[in-house]
């Protein structure tokens, strides 16, 4: 007879479920470390047979009230997430660094060298028409403005670079952008604008003649 209870034994110490504290070590855990909340189903999968979620749960939310990390429930899931009289902790000011697209680049050249320039100007210079994306795009980055309007037939609106985009360059004025001298010099520059795309200084006469034919777009791909 002891024989026969003997393998009962063993089966019921095999299937015991472990402290209540052990469970709530294991349910902290595995919320600590998910991505994403967990359900008391999924949660209980996990554990060994014969555990409690859910009376797990509630002692693991008791002993985390008033610290900086709470237990809590989201639907029919559960998370830890920051208390939140100290979310302001967690928020961190990035800067966003944005590529000008290669129409952005092209397009704000021609208005810094050619200031006030309307769209009509921009388009005859660059051989393309230019998209209100663009424009906007420049706007919005406050580094060109709307000028004054030319009294030719429609009265079309100027563009212009604003003191934002002298900052940003670290120039003075207008006066100080560099030529095609200095953009070769830098490498920046390896073909000839468009005619009248960049000129230099006024009265300048070393700078390169751009009224040559043949020559090659500003920026290339």
């Amino acid at each position: 007879m002891s024989a026969a209870q003997h393998p009962k034994k063993k089966e019921k110490t095999l299937f015991e479920a472990p402290p209540v504290a052990e469970q709530e070590r294991m349910v902290e855990a595995m919320l600590f470390a998910s991505a994403e909340p967990m359900t008391l189903k999924e949660i209980e999968s996990r554990m060994p047979h014969g555990c409690d979620a859910a009376e797990a749960i509630a002692y693991l939310r008791k002993r985390y009230e008033g610290r900086g990390v709470r237990v809590v429930k989201s639907g029919d899931s559960w998370a830890m997430r920051t208390a939140p009289d100290l979310a302001f902790l967690m928020h961190k000011e990035v800067v966003e660094t944005r590529k000008l697209s290669r129409a952005a680049v092209e397009t704000l050249a021609i208005i810094a060298y050619h200031q006030p320039a309307t769209r009509a100007e921009i388009e005859e210079i660059r051989g393309v028409s230019v998209s209100r994306g663009t424009i906007d795009q420049l706007l919005e980055m406050e580094w060109i403005r709307i000028g004054r309007r030319r009294m030719t037939p429609g009265r079309p609106v100027t563009f212009v670079v604003t003191q934002e985009f002298l900052d940003h360059f670290d120039l003075e004025n207008t006066r100080d952008l560099p030529g095609l001298k200095e953009l070769r010099a830098a490498g920046l520059l390896d073909n000839r604008p468009p005619p009248g795309l960049m000129p230099g200084p006024v009265g300048d006469e070393s700078e390169d003649h751009l009224g040559d034919t043949d020559q090659s777009e500003l920026f290339e791909d």
